[in-house]
């Protein structure tokens, strides 16, 4: 399995190159750029914003800008500098992926703490009440926007709903902390009660979904006939021999989802100012600061290709029929 790791890590790199390729020129390709305002504004010159151009590097052609940047990328680890903020990409990043990836990260374990139990129960009992109810209740998770799951929360337990005690909001409204308890785990996770149930409901109700109709394809395989005919008892069953075939394909969507949390993120942290790379992302694209956007697009790319090899390891330590070469 390490060769195999080796393998596709070596293999990821020439992917990563081209990736860089397209989301640079992706990038460069928007309308407007960081110079737009100082172009339209009376009270700067030409030869000023012709001065700027040759400050940041924009005046040469793109293919030259491109290498120059991944120069610098390959053999400093130097995302660049960002054009608002004038301080380096790197930094700015490590400062938010923190955060974005607590956010991530217990969202993921809160959606699958949901998922698990309730796709389980469901396909243990088609058809039965808490099967139609579960079922329900995925289908309306599956169809809410997370940006209108977020304000909608926001609405009814940070402006409706109050604390009895103090008469303050049930929960507060944004950020990561209140003024004062930068350091304090309970007040951190105070504010992320609201950003990680946005963020999880509308994947746990798809992976109970996808759970519960990969449990009942299972267990009208022939492997299942057999164990029960040997006269296995029905819970060893379900648990040992049909929920580790069933969710195999759960690897293979997590894998695939877990990227994609950071593009639930960046809404989720531009509705609660949760100060991640999401909402790093999201100014940056308001004032076209391209080294930012392009160093958020490049780490979110390299995660997507370290989650696709981690569900292929995953596969292999969890069914003893796949093996690496």
């Amino acid at each position: 399995m390490a060769t195999y790791a080796f393998r596709r890590i070596l293999q990821s790199v020439p992917l990563l190159c081209l990736l860089s390729i397209l989301l640079f020129f992706i990038v460069r390709a928007a309308p407007g750029g960081p110079l737009s305002a100082a172009q339209r504004s009376p009270e700067i010159s030409l030869e000023q914003i012709d001065l700027q151009k040759k400050q940041l590097g924009l005046d040469q052609p793109l293919p030259v800008q491109y290498l120059k940047w991944l120069g610098r990328l390959v053999l400093q680890g130097d995302l660049g500098t960002s054009i608002k903020f004038r301080r380096p990409v790197a930094e700015m990043i490590a400062e938010r992926i923190r955060n974005t990836l607590l956010l991530m990260g217990i969202s993921f374990v809160v959606m699958l703490l949901i998922a698990v139990p309730v796709g389980i129960l469901s396909a243990r009992k088609p058809y039965s009440i808490f099967d139609y109810l579960a079922t329900s209740l995925a289908f309306i998770g599956q169809s809410f926007p997370v940006f209108w799951l977020g304000l909608l929360l926001i609405l009814v337990f940070s402006v409706t709903l109050e604390n009895p005690l103090t008469g303050t909001p049930l929960f507060p409204v944004g950020g990561a902390h209140t003024i004062g308890l930068v350091n304090s785990w309970g007040d951190r996770l105070w504010h992320l009660c609201l950003p990680v149930a946005t963020l999880s409901l509308g994947g746990a109700a798809w992976y109970t979904r996808f759970l519960r109709s990969s449990l009942l394809e299972v267990m009208n395989q022939d492997f299942i006939r057999t164990a029960r005919a040997k006269g296995l008892r029905d819970r060893l069953v379900y648990y040992k021999h049909a929920l580790g075939n069933a969710i195999l394909p759960l690897i293979t969507l997590i894998g695939l989802d877990l990227p994609g949390l950071f593009t639930g993120a960046l809404l989720v942290e531009t509705v609660f100012s949760w100060p991640g790379m999401g909402r790093l992302f999201w100014e940056a694209a308001g004032s076209r600061d391209y080294p930012v956007l392009l160093g958020v697009l490049v780490i979110n790319a390299a995660l997507v290709i370290a989650c696709n090899l981690l569900a292929d390891l995953m596969y292999g330590w969890l069914d003893p029929r796949v093996k690496y070469g």
